[in-house]
Parts: C-alpha cells; structure tokens; sequence
C-alpha cells in the first residue's frame, strides 16, 4: 500500500539537496491529493529515522514550507498541512441568506445535516425567541459548504409555530420560510474569534487548535418579532467579514 510520503526512497532520489528533495516530496504530496488540508505530518524525528537523514535537514525543509504557508505548526499538536482555500468576503451591511452569497460568488452551497427537529427549549432560546406556554423550537444544525469545501458550522434556532417542520429545508432556510410568506428585515451581529473544539475542527478539516469567526445573529420581522437567533463559525482561513463605514461630519468648535 502507498504511503503519502515514502520516505524511505528519499536518498535514492534526484536533485539536490537532501532538504529541496524532502521539501519537493511534501510539496508533491499535497498537490496530488495524497496529503489533505488538515493532515498531520509525521514527527521531525519520525522523518529523519524513515528517510535517514538528520532532524537539521527535516527542520530546514519544513521551515521554508511553513515561511510559504503550505504547513503549519501547532504547539503541542505537530505539524498541519494548510493547502490554501478560496478567501471569500462577506458584507456585513447585508441581509443574506448563505446560500445567496455562495450564489452570487458563483459557488454551489450546500449543506450536511447534523441535526434537525422540534426540541424543548433552552432557558436562552425562551427568552431570546420570546416563547411562551408549551412551545417548542425549530432547532437545525448543519456543516455549510460551498463547491463542497466545508466553510461554516451554523446553529439556528426558530419558534415552531415559525418552522413547525423542519425536514421540510432542502438547502436553503431563508427560502424554505420565503415560500410560507416569512421573512426578516433586519438583523444584529455580534462577532468574535474563538478557537475551535476538536469536533468542531475535525468537521471544517483545519488543524486542531485553529481559530474560527463566530457570528451571533438575531433576525428580526416587520412586526419587531424574533425570527431566528443563530451562532455560525465561519473557517477563518477562507472568510473575511467586511463592514462599509461612513464618515460622520466633522464636530463643530464649542463656542
């Protein structure tokens, strides 16, 4: 059986300096598919045994693939393959549904279900969503993808009267609540960084220990109702959040 490196041809290859061979090995490995984004490479020592050549050389060729953002270390963790991935822009002065920003860059989103249902509410999800009596929510959680890379994890929880059922969803939410004549006008965002659970890092494909954007957002109906409050974290190597801000005027000198 293949090996994504077969270190062990190492000496007999062509071309240079043991370093450049070792660094084209793993160059390779990457571009043929052989190493995916978020493989682990063996240990510095490992290498140097199965290639027999010294930890000095292997720092050396991971170092520059490292310099050029093709690898990269986490302490405590090992060395990460982070074959660069699409950076996509999010405006953050619009509305929009995942599946209409995929749709505008051209991409096919898509989505992996992890769960979905009417479940007993949260403290939170009472309060935030304004549910009273025996009401339920309409909870979905699902991996988003665009042209089948995983991009985002995204939670949305909705009252049930809004979702009563959620199987109904094919890809999109916010066109599955259009056609039942539902729809926000308006939202609030909060965003921070955090670092990924390893569940969590496992489902994106990135290293452990790699950080994430997470959106918080509460949409809003024409009535002032709560429609949704979510949490999505978005991969921060693929996705940039940007905001348009206008210049205030100038303040006026006090008399």
């Amino acid at each position: 059986m293949s090996t994504p490196l077969p270190l062990e041809q190492l000496q007999s290859v062509r071309g240079g300096p043991l370093y450049v061979k070792l660094r084209k090995m793993i160059e390779d490995a990457v571009a043929s598919g052989r190493l995916k984004h978020g493989d682990a490479l063996p240990a510095e020592r490992d290498i140097a045994e199965a290639a027999d050549i010294s930890r000095v050389t292997v720092r050396k060729a991971i170092d520059e693939l490292v310099e050029e953002g093709l690898l990269v270390r986490r302490r405590g963790s090992g060395t990460f393959v982070v074959k660069p991935v699409p950076r996509m822009q999010q405006p953050l002065s619009q509305l929009t549904s995942f599946t209409e920003d995929m749709r505008r860059r051209g991409m096919v989103a898509g989505s992996r279900w992890l769960s979905r249902g009417l479940f007993y509410p949260t403290a939170e999800e009472t309060m935030m969503l304004g549910l009273v009596g025996g009401a339920r929510v309409a909870r979905i959680d699902r991996l988003r993808t665009a042209n089948d890379m995983p991009i985002a994890l995204e939670r949305t929880s909705l009252p049930d009267d809004l979702l009563p059922d959620p199987d109904k969803i094919e890809d999109s939410l916010y066109l599955c609540l259009l056609d039942a004549g539902i729809r926000p006008v308006r939202a609030n965002q909060r965003i921070s960084a955090v670092l990924l659970k390893d569940e969590e890092t496992k489902l994106l494909g990135v290293p452990p220990g790699s950080a994430a954007l997470s959106v918080q957002r509460i949409a809003y109906l024409e009535t002032g109702r709560v429609m949704e409050m979510s949490r999505a974290l978005y991969r921060s190597d693929a996705y940039d959040l940007v905001a348009e801000l206008g210049i205030g005027s100038p303040m006026k000198p006090q008399d």
